[in-house]
């Protein structure tokens, strides 16, 4: 015990909880929005499709993040107009925008001069290594998205259950399906440094099948994904530290550990009532 507060000592350390806590909120609450509208496949591939945007920014020598943050927005808001616009079936747009940003990243990280330093960061996460101003990019993030969950909860509630009744109901759906696009591409791009490329998709879905194990209603779910988000991540930052493996893969692991006891546990307790 006295040694994992000795840590707290350490600067990169706290960044890392706090990266972890921050990660937890916007992941946990866009993850509910996420999985309840169904759209996991067209997260997965924003995501991928931000890669592009790194690669463009190490060639141009900007930040690698705010030139996937603008990739990814571009590639969301490209998915939505294609699928309602363009007739384009959206699993087809999806893999259109997924393939391109991969295929963009990779040709501009061969162009550019000498090698890209901290590309396997960006892929498989480094949270000890979060700095920080991606820290401070992180809480305005959260706040954001706590201030308009918050504010329009109800309409957010009725698109994510039943748009057809939201439309009938007047509400501005489209102008909603964008924004909340805009928001789910700003949290893949700034938890990127977590668990990475490889592995965000699994942060916005795992601690929310978890809390999905216990309530189905959508207010407290988002609470618990927040909790679940913020435990695993916190207990696999410590194992990863500890036991010197990579921390992305280590914080999603123990994501579906947590899931798996919560859910024996659920099991359990039915059967013995």
């Amino acid at each position: 015990m006295d040694t994992i507060i000795e840590l707290f000592s350490y600067d990169f350390f706290v960044n890392a909880f706090m990266a972890s806590l921050l990660a937890a909120i916007s992941c946990g609450i866009v993850g509910t929005y996420i999985v309840s509208r169904r759209i996991v496949f067209i997260s997965g591939g924003i995501t991928h499709a931000s890669f592009g945007g790194i690669g463009m920014g190490y060639y141009l020598g900007i930040n690698p993040l705010f030139g996937a943050g603008i990739f990814a927005i571009l590639s969301g808001m490209g998915i939505q107009l294609f699928s309602s616009k363009g007739k384009v079936r959206e699993d087809s747009s999806i893999a259109i925008w997924w393939s391109l940003g991969m295929a963009i990243g990779i040709i501009f990280v061969y162009l550019t001069p000498g090698y890209a330093p901290n590309l396997l960061s960006y892929l498989f996460g480094s949270i000890l290594t979060v700095s920080t101003g991606e820290i401070w990019l992180m809480l305005a993030l959260a706040i954001v998205i706590i201030l308009f969950f918050t504010l329009f909860y109800r309409t957010i509630l009725y698109i994510s259950f039943d748009e057809d009744f939201a439309r009938t109901s007047n509400l501005p759906v489209n102008l909603f399906n964008y924004l909340l696009m805009i928001l789910i591409s700003l949290t893949i791009v700034l938890n990127i440094r977590v668990v990475g490329i490889i592995l965000i998709l699994s942060l916005l879905t795992i601690p929310q099948a978890t809390a999905n194990v216990l309530t189905r209603e959508f207010g407290r779910m988002m609470v618990y994904s927040v909790g679940f988000a913020f435990l695993a991540s916190f207990i696999g930052l410590l194992i990863s530290y500890f036991a010197d493996i990579p921390s992305g893969a280590t914080i999603i692991f123990t994501q579906v550990v947590l899931f798996g006891l919560v859910k024996l546990i659920k099991m359990l307790s039915s059967s013995r009532k």
